[in-house]
């Protein structure tokens, strides 16, 4: 009989061994690319008529204000990565990007739900899913900030899961150190099984909720208050609303927002088969044009039933290095692939949905991810796009923007270009850096 180790035995409680052998047996499965005969594109044009399309926006509109008046929607930040890409040895929200604030992804994201329950009197919550590897010193900077002005219980921590990493010849669990499993977060999927066994999607129905606006940490222009998203989710009763991009070139490397099955879906491009990724139409722009910015409604009653079923949301299987020790109980740093790795993608859930609608959106307004120390999606990029966006609100406010000024608004200023021109004054002078707060 094997000997198991005290500090062992809690860590393997958690662990269904029943199903990583099942799991492993599928570790010589190569990826499937997709029959593109399944594949459409999302209609460019969602209303034909201009006219009706408006009135259809102005009518979802009240809709999405009134959901907001009544306090029915929480916000989600997934929150689980870290800043390494960024060389930030931190969880990525603690990154500082305000152009002249030096605000942390965290504070921005916090500030906006703050003004939203000002604007509206409401204790909207905000929830906040961490990894393991940043659970800890997210709960410590939410704490050491006082929320960034949420009270304590608006803000809802809650850390996704994990699933061992095994031999990829043995099927046997690592060890990272003794004592300690090899653990990894089991994807951005994990946030909905998160929610569920943390207790929060019945906290959420508790609180009469029944919209979840979910974002990622690492894009600070993501608007929260959106009334013409919510109202469209909300008017036609759907399960799952999600907001596109035009892409930017058909080998964007991005997901991809399609009907699958006459379903809504997003697929990864490298689980596109090639030809159809790179299919143009007559004017050059790509066939597949919807770009996935990871910006979604879900309703609670949604997440309640793909949550109950495990099978809804498979795991994927990824081939990775994974360092670990031996039976001598030596570090061993692998050079080639040595381990599977399993995640759960929120893709998955998609399809599932009977209802949903798209909402379409610009990188302009919306979508500057922070994911690379340099070049594309840097710190460079994200806090140039923030201040191009303020410029723009403050030129359509009427004020004067001199070329290269460095300005930035606070969200607790203004949430939107609305609310800025009631606020400023139409001949204001920006002068050097000018952040209204």
């Amino acid at each position: 009989m094997i000997e198991i180790p005290d500090e062992l035995r809690p860590q393997l409680e958690g662990v269904d061994l029943d199903e990583l052998a099942r799991l492993f047996a599928r570790r010589h499965e190569k990826a499937v690319k997709i029959d593109p005969a399944r594949i459409q594109p999302l209609p460019r044009e969602m209303d034909d008529d201009l006219g009706e399309a408006d009135l259809r926006r102005l009518e979802h509109a009240m809709v999405g204000e009134e959901a907001y008046k009544a306090g029915q929607v929480a916000f989600l930040v997934v929150a689980g990565g870290q800043g390494t890409r960024l060389g930030f040895d931190h969880a990525k929200g603690l990154y500082p990007v305000g152009p002249i604030s030096k605000k942390s992804l965290f504070q921005l994201h916090a500030e906006k739900v703050l003004a939203i329950q000002r604007r509206f009197d409401k204790p909207f919550p905000l929830l906040v899913m961490t990894s393991p590897a940043t659970d800890a010193e997210t709960r410590q900077f939410f704490a050491q900030h006082n929320n960034f002005g949420l009270a304590d219980c608006d803000v809802w921590l809650f850390c996704q899961g994990t699933m061992p990493a095994i031999d990829y010849e043995t099927g046997k669990l690592l060890l990272e150190a003794p004592g300690k499993l090899f653990l990894s977060p089991n994807g951005h999927g994990g946030t909905l099984t998160g929610l569920a066994d943390s207790g929060l999607l019945d906290r959420l129905e508790n609180a009469g909720i029944d919209t979840v606006y979910y974002f990622q940490v690492d894009n600070p222009l993501v608007c929260l208050h959106d009334p013409f998203f919510v109202g469209q989710h909300l008017a036609r009763g759907a399960e799952v609303s999600t907001k596109v991009l035009p892409k930017a070139s058909a080998s964007e490397k991005v997901g991809n927002v399609v009907l699958l099955d006459g379903r809504c879906a997003i697929i990864e491009y490298s689980d596109l088969d090639e030809s159809l990724a790179n299919l143009t139409n007559a004017h050059g722009k790509p066939v597949l044009w919807a770009a996935n910015p990871a910006i979604h409604l879900f309703d609670v009653r949604f997440l309640r039933r793909v949550t109950k079923n495990a099978d809804n949301m498979p795991w994927h299987l990824a081939h990775k290095k994974v360092p670990y020790l031996n039976e001598r109980g030596d570090k061993v740093v692998p050079t080639e692939n040595n381990a599977v790795k399993f995640e759960r993608f929120i893709f998955d859930v998609l399809p599932l949905a009977e209802r949903w609608t798209v909402f379409p959106t610009t990188r302009e307004a919306e979508f500057a991810p922070l994911k690379n120390a340099e070049g594309a999606d840097s710190p460079a990029t994200v806090r140039a796009a923030l201040i191009a966006q303020a410029a723009e609100w403050l030129a359509t406010a009427g004020v004067d923007i001199p070329p290269g000024a460095v300005v930035e608004i606070s969200p607790l200023f203004a949430l939107d270009p609305e609310e800025l021109a009631r606020k400023v004054v139409r001949k204001m002078r920006i002068v050097g850096a000018t952040y209204l707060q």
